[in-house]
């Protein structure tokens, strides 16, 4: 039987070795190649196309997110699952938009993760309940905002962690404007920080 070819970007070495014997034992797939960072995946990814990456999010130098574009960019039939601890739905969905085909987390069992990397490989898009369940609640977001549409798309750049830099290059405004539309927000949520304005924000499902 044709068996599918894994790779897994992955800095701890217990888990990049846990899941190679995991995905090793299965009869469907095989494991290619495992790295420790990002960088040394994306140089050989052209070469080794594999079916499916398995990738971390939160890697030392190019995290998991800048990974899978690459990954797409450069070999765009191979499908990416990110394995990650991070139950962030903002996380989440920024992996979605940079291609991955689905999420499992880090503690899945070997059926589980089996079970995600068969579901991909026939076109589905694995997600933990965990997971899923939060791709859900994102969609409930607030009618009552008090935001302005542009106040909330400033306000996503900041939890993404952008600065005022790159939130005006983003959006097309200038560092002042950026900086005045943070003023409104702190004022419209009554808050006095960035980590404030966030935690509030998610916490009344503003964004």
């Amino acid at each position: 039987m044709f068996k599918k070819k894994i790779i897994i970007i992955e800095d701890q070495e217990d888990l990049r070795y846990s899941f190679e014997l995991i995905i090793n034992g299965s009869d469907q797939f095989f494991v290619h190649q495992t790295y420790p960072d990002a960088e040394e995946a994306i140089k050989e990814i052209s070469k080794t196309k594999p079916d499916i990456a398995m990738v971390d999010l939160e890697l030392p130098g190019m995290n998991g997110i800048e990974a899978i574009r690459q990954i797409k960019e450069k070999s765009p039939k191979t499908e990416c699952v990110i394995v990650t601890v991070y139950e962030d739905s903002n996380l989440v969905f920024e992996g979605l938009k940079a291609g991955a085909g689905g999420y499992i987390i880090k503690n899945a069992n070997y059926l589980e993760i089996i079970r995600a990397l068969e579901e991909i490989s026939k076109g589905g898009a694995p997600m933990s309940s965990q997971i899923a369940r939060m791709v859900i609640q994102n969609f409930h977001v607030n009618p009552n905002s008090p935001l302005s549409p542009r106040e909330t798309d400033v306000l996503k750049l900041i939890a993404e962690g952008k600065s005022y830099t790159q939130i005006s290059e983003e959006l097309f405004i200038s560092k002042e404007t950026a900086r005045s539309h943070i003023k409104n927000i702190y004022v419209k949520l009554n808050v006095n920080s960035k980590s404030e304005a966030i935690s509030k924000a998610r916490k009344d499902h503003l964004i």
